[in-house]
């Protein structure tokens, strides 16, 4: 990992990606975007100590945020592109029919679904950029796109119910991840869509059967061993397949 972009970088999983990157992968570049950089306070302690991070304002439903952030990255990594996107932000409820809305269905959608297509679309030159200089120094390996998505985001492995807008929207993005997956594999960039399972996050409750270090250390596991099989592939943080 030389560059990586990590959106949702100033609470739970992406802060703590953040970190164990940062920590222990000696990246060249991690950029974190968050939506209110102001509030990001624990985001900016650890990037005021290490250099190599860079607190991007980045809301993934505002393209001026989007189309900045671009720009930003693009001035520093030049020609050799952007290695890793990781589409981490994302909100979650738990409301039951009777209280699911046309506007909660469509906000779900925008953060959980179109926000990670367009942050893709946005940096795909640079991605595209960066696996043609990971290829020229043989580097070897693929650049990637991930996507966290979630369990209730699979059709097969709802039994259950309820949970609409947060079901329906990761659903989409594991489509998603799929056609992503087919339409980026001449530029041999990857596609996946990974679930993080059950995590002590704002969202998971302090309930949840794992850390956000815990589910880090794994994940960061899984992406290392991720190959073509695992391509458009919905893949849980214990690193087996999951059903669409």
């Amino acid at each position: 990992m030389r560059s990586i972009l990590i959106t949702g970088a100033n609470r739970g999983i992406g802060l703590e990606l953040v970190r164990k990157i940062v920590t222990e992968k000696n990246p060249q570049h991690v950029f974190a975007g968050c939506r209110n950089i102001n509030k990001a306070e624990v985001l900016q302690q650890f990037a005021a100590s290490n250099s190599t991070v860079r607190v991007l304002e980045l809301d993934v439903t505002k393209d001026a945020t989007v189309d900045a952030a671009v720009l930003q990255v693009s001035d520093i990594v030049g020609n050799e592109g952007l290695d890793v996107l990781i589409n981490n932000a994302g909100i979650y409820n738990t409301e039951p029919l009777e209280n699911t809305s046309r506007n909660m269905m469509q906000s779900y959608f925008n953060v959980n679904a179109t926000g990670p297509l367009f942050i893709t679309q946005k940096f795909l030159p640079l991605l595209r950029q960066g696996s043609i200089s990971r290829s020229a120094s043989s580097l070897g390996g693929h650049n990637s796109v991930l996507n966290l998505t979630s369990g209730y985001g699979s059709i097969e492995g709802n039994t259950s119910g309820g949970i609409y807008a947060y079901r329906a929207s990761k659903a989409a993005l594991n489509m998603i991840t799929k056609s992503l997956s087919i339409d980026l594999r001449p530029d041999n960039i990857m596609a996946v869509a990974l679930d993080p399972g059950w995590v002590q996050t704002d969202m998971g409750g302090s309930f949840a059967s794992s850390t956000t270090e815990e589910c880090v250390k794994r994940l960061l596991q899984v992406i290392e061993s991720l190959c073509e099989k695992e391509n458009g592939k919905i893949v849980s943080y214990k690193g087996n397949i999951l059903p669409f």
